[in-house]
C-alpha cells in the first residue's frame, strides 16, 4: 500500500468542510455517517447563498438579468451532470428532488403504461426500499409479477440466479450499483447486457457509486440511473434521472403543471420538449447550481483519486476491524488494496444491539449510522435487527479510523463487563 503517498488527499480538503471542525460531546468530531448523507464544502455552500444573495429569480420564464442568469446557472449544472456520467445528451438528464422521486418517476410513467399482468420485475433482496416500495405499487396496479435475486455465500449478488430468473416475462430488471449495507459492487454491466438480450429495461440506483467512483452510463448500457445530491457533497433537495433519450421521449409526464408544458388550453395540453417534459413548477434552482459546484468540486479532486484513496482508508479498516474477534462484518471482503467492495462495513458485535454501539460511540465524537439502513428485507434475509456500519467520504482518514477502533473497543469491553 502507498498510504502515505494518498494521504495528503484528506490533508488537501478538509479545511474545505466547515462542519468537520467541531466538537461533538467534548471530542473532535469524527463523522463516518457517509453512506446516509456527505458533508458539504465551501464551494458548494457558497453556490448555494451565492445565487439566494446575488441572482435569485425563477428560471426559464423571465427577460430579465437576474432570470437569465439564474437560468444559465440552473442549464450549465445540468451539462456538468451529463459530462460527469457521460451522458449522450443533456436531454437525458432530469432534474428530481433525490433518487426515491426519480425512481417513482419511472415506475409511474413507464411501468405504468407498459406492465401488464403477468410481466415480471426483478429486483434483490440488497435494494434499498426506494427501489422496493415503487415496484409494489406498480405490481399492485398492473398485475406485474415481482422477483428477488438472492445472495450468494460470500454475500454478493448471485448473478447465477439472476441468469435463472430472467426469462421473456421480465420486462425490467432494477438493480442497486452499490449495497449501501453490504458494500457489494454489482456486475451491472453484465446485469444490463444479460437483461438486453431478453428484451426486458434496466435501471441501476446509483446512489452509492456515483459519489466514490467513475461511472459511465453508456458503458455501462443502462436505460436508467438514478442519483441522489446530498450523498455527492450536494444540498439535499435535489437528485437526478439519467434516461436514454428515446425512452424518456417515449414517456408520459410524471407530474402536471407549470414549466412542463408547451401550451395549455382548456380542454388539453401539449408538453414541452425534453428535460422540461418531467420538471413541473418551480424547480430546485439554488440546489440544483450548487449540486453543479459539487460536481467541480469532485471533478477538481478526480474521480479516480477519490476512489483510490478510499480503497486505501476500506484496506485499513478491514485490517483494524479483523483485530476484533466479537465483529462480524457482512458484504465481501476487500482485496489487501481495499479493492472488490465499497468504502463501508456494516457489521454486529457478539449480542450488542447495534443502537447502544452507535450511542456510546456518539458520546466519543464518533458519528456512525444503525439500524437497518432502510434495507429492511436485507436484514430479514441475513436474520439480524440491525447493524451498525461505519461509512467514508474523501475527508476522512486514518487517524480517524484509529479513533472509531478505539472508541468501539472500549463500547465493547464496556458491555463486556456488564453482561460478561
Amino acid at each position: 500500500m502507498t498510504f502515505t503517498a494518498t494521504k495528503t488527499l484528506a490533508d488537501k480538503v478538509r479545511a474545505d468542510f466547515p462542519i468537520l471542525h467541531q466538537e461533538v460531546n467534548g471530542k473532535p468530531l469524527v463523522y463516518l455517517d457517509n453512506a446516509a448523507t456527505s458533508q458539504k464544502p465551501l464551494l458548494v455552500l457558497n453556490a448555494l447563498r451565492n445565487y439566494y444573495e446575488q441572482y435569485n429569480a425563477n428560471v426559464h420564464r423571465g427577460a430579465h438579468t437576474l432570470s437569465a442568469k439564474a437560468t444559465d446557472a440552473y442549464e450549465a449544472a445540468r451539462d456538468k451532470i451529463a459530462k460527469f456520467i457521460n451522458a449522450a445528451s443533456r436531454q437525458e438528464i432530469i432534474y428530481t428532488r433525490n433518487a426515491s422521486e426519480a425512481i417513482n418517476l419511472v415506475a409511474y410513467s413507464w411501468g405504468m403504461n407498459n406492465l401488464h399482468p403477468g410481466d415480471e420485475i426483478i429486483l434483490s433482496v440488497m435494494e434499498h426500499h426506494s427501489n422496493i416500495v415503487p415496484w409494489q405499487f406498480v405490481a399492485q396496479k398492473t398485475g406485474a409479477v415481482l422477483k428477488f435475486v438472492g445472495l450468494t455465500p460470500e454475500e454478493t449478488f448471485d448473478l447465477e440466479q439472476f441468469k435463472q430468473l430472467i426469462s421473456e416475462k421480465t420486462k425490467l430488471v432494477s438493480i442497486v450499483h452499490v449495497s449501501n449495507t453490504l458494500g457489494c459492487i454489482n456486475p451491472v454491466k453484465e446485469i444490463a447486457d444479460i437483461t438486453h438480450r431478453y428484451g426486458a429495461k434496466f435501471l441501476v440506483d446509483a446512489c452509492q457509486s456515483v459519489p466514490h467512483t467513475p461511472v459511465d452510463v453508456q458503458e455501462i448500457g443502462c436505460d436508467w440511473l438514478v442519483a441522489s445530491g446530498h450523498k455527492m457533497c450536494a444540498p439535499t433537495g435535489i437528485g437526478f434521472l439519467y434516461g436514454k433519450l428515446e425512452l424518456l421521449e417515449a414517456m408520459p409526464p410524471f407530474f402536471g403543471g407549470g414549466e412542463m408544458i408547451a401550451e395549455v388550453y382548456l380542454d388539453h395540453s401539449t408538453y414541452a420538449e425534453l428535460p422540461h417534459k418531467f420538471e413541473a413548477g418551480t424547480p430546485a434552482i439554488g440546489e440544483a447550481i450548487a449540486l453543479g459546484a459539487a460536481i467541480d468540486y469532485l471533478t477538481n479532486i478526480g474521480m479516480d483519486k477519490i476512489h483510490a484513496y478510499e480503497a486505501e482508508l476500506t484496506a485499513y479498516l478491514f485490517q483494524q476491524l479483523a483485530k476484533i474477534p466479537q465483529i462480524r462484518i457482512y458484504g465481501p471482503k476487500p482485496d489487501a488494496n481495499g479493492e472488490g467492495r465499497a468504502a463501508l462495513a456494516a457489521f454486529t458485535v457478539a449480542d450488542i444491539h447495534a443502537n447502544d454501539l452507535s450511542t456510546l460511540l456518539d458520546q466519543e465524537g464518533v458519528a456512525i449510522r444503525s439500524g437497518h439502513h432502510c434495507t429492511q428485507p436485507l436484514h430479514r434475509y441475513l436474520g439480524l435487527p440491525a447493524t451498525a456500519r461505519v461509512s467514508f467520504s474523501f475527508y476522512n482518514t486514518r487517524e480517524e479510523i484509529d479513533v472509531f477502533i478505539k472508541a468501539l473497543k472500549e463500547t465493547i469491553d464496556f458491555f463486556t463487563g456488564i453482561f460478561g
